[in-house]
């Protein structure tokens, strides 16, 4: 049955059946399934409603933000930019203290167009070409994931699977060596954990941790394209400082400022979909029989599934240039509205029976990608590739790799993220 119902459990959805979207510990904590209910209420009867701030204690609240919960409305504000713009800020709701666009302001906090200029060099490093040559390398790194825990017959499937892959493959691509890899993956917690005490501790300056996590993230990459500058090599960092279009190159602190975006982008939200489609394939066994009966049939269809459900960005950010009317309410300019991909990828207008799992779904309009326009993900081809390896490795080698656990999730309001996941499988498996 549809959780798209008039009616729900007021304690899930907060007093009088409206959540509180602003209300991190309150809302974002409660068990999924209330959190997909509460969004159904609110598609239902209050499609745009609107919130104050959230008050996360280093940043003042601003005015207060519209929701969109809808595809339609979701799809729209994406392909208009010149209307839903990103520059002042699309990874929160709160505008950011002005020293943070330092190591914070990469392309996705911009508009066209900078933004078109920047994606355009960037782009010359996820080439069909590169992204081709990355397919051995990300075959031999899940292999070798596979390999260090297949005798131990359980693990910790984020820090010992999920979150292996893209860092590797993030952190090879871009030239960083491998003893520098457990640095950037610390510091990449520390900058999208800056609400989960498990990162960032309670009494602790925030703003100076997430300062310090960019600023040694920034650091890193600075250093390395400067020796890549001088003597270029075949890895990604090469391509961008040495990349020229229209007379044009990245500025050091442009470059820096993308890898802090790709790092903390391309590890987390791949690291959080296989983490999440593991359990998804525990609660659906007979998904997981689907999906081992036609492996080469199945799989894409199977990853774009896990992509929707999953949601590993819950949402961006857009503030109007001009009063725009959106699904019948009048906006006005400098408003915010935030984009929850969460909800549109469970609106059933789109979705028949939006929170079953169906590996083969298919059509299948999701927007775990970002909405149509140009801020649809770059490393989105990469992300599917990677996810469909690491499946497959996981599916023939350890078929039967089971959740025995809760999920430790991560307590934010803009990452679906797993911590932690317990799981087993028979020791030994294929090799």
């Amino acid at each position: 049955m549809s959780t798209d119902a008039t009616t729900t459990d007021p304690t899930a959805v907060g007093p009088g059946g409206r959540p509180d979207l602003s209300d991190v510990d309150g809302f974002w904590t409660v068990p999924v399934e209330e959190r997909a209910a509460a969004f159904a209420w609110l598609r239902t009867n209050e499609p745009i409603p609107f919130y104050p701030e959230p008050a996360f204690g280093y940043i003042e609240p601003g005015p207060g933000f519209h929701a969109l919960t809808r595809l339609d409305d979701v799809v729209e504000a994406s392909r208009t930019p010149q209307v839903f713009t990103s520059g002042a800020g699309s990874t929160s709701v709160v505008d950011q203290p002005p020293e943070f666009a330092e190591f914070f302001g990469s392309m996705i906090n911009m508009d066209d167009p900078r933004h078109a200029r920047l994606r355009r060099i960037v782009s010359r490093g996820f080439t069909p070409r590169r992204l081709a040559q990355l397919t051995e390398d990300v075959q031999r790194a899940a292999t070798r994931i596979v390999d260090d825990v297949i005798d131990r017959g359980e693990c910790d499937a984020v820090t010992d699977i999920s979150a292996r892959l893209p860092l590797k493959i993030v952190c090879d691509m871009m030239g960083i060596p491998e003893s520098q890899h457990g640095f950037v993956f610390d510091r990449t917690n520390v900058i999208l954990g800056a609400q989960d005490p498990e990162y960032v501790p309670e009494g602790t300056d925030v703003v100076t941790a997430l300062l310090t996590a960019g600023g040694e993230l920034a650091a890193l990459m600075k250093e390395l394209g400067a020796a890549r500058e001088q003597n270029p090599t075949d890895d990604v960092t090469s391509a961008l400082v040495n990349a020229e279009i229209d007379g044009e190159r990245l500025t050091p602190d442009e470059l820096a400022s993308f890898f802090v975006l790709l790092v903390v982008a391309g590890n987390e939200t791949t690291r959080n979909a296989i983490s999440w489609g593991l359990k998804f394939l525990t609660d659906n066994p007979d998904q997981r029989a689907a999906w081992l009966a036609d492996l080469d049939g199945v799989t894409p269809t199977a990853i774009d599934e896990i992509v929707r459900l999953a949601s590993p960005v819950i949402y961006m950010r857009r503030t109007l240039a001009r009063d725009a009317v959106l699904g019948g309410k009048e906006l006005t300019a400098g408003d915010k509205v935030a984009l929850f991909y969460w909800a549109a990828n469970r609106d059933p207008a789109h979705f028949p029976d939006p929170d079953r799992f169906d590996v083969r779904r298919s059509p299948n309009p999701h927007v775990g990608f970002g909405g149509p326009g140009p801020h649809f993900c770059l490393g989105a081809h990469l992300a599917r590739r990677e996810m469909a390896v690491m499946f497959r490795e996981l599916l023939t080698r350890v078929p039967d790799i089971h959740v025995t656990g809760e999920p430790q999730r991560l307590r934010s309001m803009f990452i679906n993220g797993i911590k932690h996941l317990p799981v087993a499988f028979a020791a030994g498996g294929a090799r």
